[in-house]
């Protein structure tokens, strides 16, 4: 197991028990073509893998340390990215699962897969958004990983598996995405849905054209290329189908602040705080706009509650600020 900047956290010997679940997928086309990915056992003799490594497979072959094991059919769930192959006789201990749902933004996460094919790595990171869609959240984090690791693990700090490492998105070092488990199929519903391994129709709901993306993800392209009108548009549309989401708040201060609104901006993170206390962007976010505009006891306190709910980026925003006051001794901890 190739080593990667693994949280300092996560018990090195756990993550080397847990990397004995975590599999090579060897996908052979009819071209002659092998796609290889990630797969993840999570019950007797089935692996939860991507649909995009399986898409186009004739044969699918399950590989660790120079074992290789046969796919005999597949459960595929193609808007979700999500197929679970059935491997007779794989002698794989499966993993145990977590919830997507019972994460927090800055939480520690252990990410395996098999990054750039031959080795498996460990990559250490953090949650950094958790966004509603189809029923669930999908988990953005910082775990950084590549071609290859499609279909890996993402793991919280009990070893418990969270998310289906899935796909990344340019520009920085927070855009990595994994599906989350509580999509994955249960045992009677895949067995029903089984067939043979073959090519097979479909793409991930992230695939699309960027208008028929899901909200969260039409956000992140118009903030990365700067739309700021089109993401107030977006965000009004959004605020009316969801209103107990917080994250259009966010985006909808996040544009306003963009285009020299300050006031608009802050009273909407404030909302988005209201709506969830615990989103700690916003309070991320206030602390800057309270900076700027010097208001030091409204970034202090905005600092200090960031600092409750996640460490980590209070630190990251205090040293972008250049704050000089330390963060109060009592908040050291995440809040409960």
């Amino acid at each position: 197991m190739a080593a990667g900047p693994a949280q300092a956290d996560f018990d090195r010997r756990s993550l080397i028990e847990l990397g004995g679940s975590v599999l090579r997928i060897e996908s052979q086309e009819d071209s002659g073509r092998m796609q290889v990915g990630s797969g993840v056992v999570i019950a007797k003799e089935r692996v939860v893998t991507n649909c995009h490594v399986t898409r186009r497979a004739q044969s699918i072959t399950v590989v660790q340390a120079g074992s290789r094991w046969p796919v005999q059919a597949q459960t595929v769930d193609a808007v979700h990215d999500l197929c679970l192959l059935q491997v007779p006789e794989l002698p794989h201990k499966p993993v145990a699962l977590g919830k997507a749902g019972s994460l927090r933004e800055g939480q520690d996460l252990a990410a395996l897969g098999y990054t750039g094919g031959p080795a498996l790595r460990i990559s250490g990171g953090s949650v950094v958004a958790l966004h509603q869609w189809g029923g669930s959240q999908v988990i953005q984090c910082s775990n950084g990983f590549s071609s290859g690791a499609s279909g890996g693990g993402l793991f919280d700090e009990q070893g418990r598996l969270v998310g289906i490492l899935t796909f990344r998105l340019p520009g920085g070092r927070s855009n990595y995405y994994a599906m989350p488990v509580e999509w994955l199929p249960a045992a009677e519903q895949a067995q029903a849905r089984a067939v043979d391994v073959k090519p097979h129709d479909g793409q991930g709901f992230w695939q699309g054209p960027v208008n028929t993306l899901p909200n969260f993800l039409q956000a992140a392209a118009m903030e990365s290329a700067g739309q700021w009108d089109a993401l107030l548009q977006l965000t009004e549309r959004w605020m009316r189908e969801d209103a107990a989401d917080a994250e259009p708040l966010y985006l909808r201060a996040l544009a306003n602040a963009n285009l020299g609104r300050d006031e608009a901006a802050s009273q909407t993170w404030q909302r988005s705080l209201t709506v969830n206390p615990g989103f700690s962007r916003s309070w991320a976010a206030l602390a800057e706009l309270y900076h700027r505009s010097g208001q030091a006891q409204q970034e202090q306190q905005a600092l200090a509650s960031l600092n409750r709910l996640n460490p980590a980026l209070a630190r990251e925003t205090t040293e972008k600020l250049g704050t000089d006051a330390p963060l109060p001794a009592q908040h050291a901890a995440a809040a409960p």
